[in-house]
């Protein structure tokens, strides 16, 4: 198992378009993805997006993603990079 924990950054936190691209990009990978929502500890499916919406993140939420599988370093990696870059915002 590996994760990473990250701040979402785009000013609009992950409404509907970001969720729809990490939803996206998680569904590349074979892994078990999961979204960890602090400080509330909450922990999702990172690829549901009723899921990830449920969690209302908005901007300066702290999260933690793991994954478990094959190819979990790349796809904690690359969701890490996508929230990094504010997705296009």
């Amino acid at each position: 198992m590996y994760s990473r924990k990250t701040v979402i950054q785009n000013p609009t936190g992950l409404h509907a378009r970001p969720a729809s691209e990490f939803i996206s990009c998680a569904n590349k990978f074979e892994s078990k993805i999961s979204l960890i929502k602090f400080p509330e500890e909450e922990k999702v499916n990172a690829k549901s997006i009723v899921m990830l919406l449920s969690l209302a993140m908005g901007p300066g939420t702290e999260v933690e993603i793991t994954a478990k599988g094959s190819d979990e370093v790349d796809a904690v990696d690359t969701l890490v990079a996508l929230i990094e870059s504010r997705f296009g915002e």
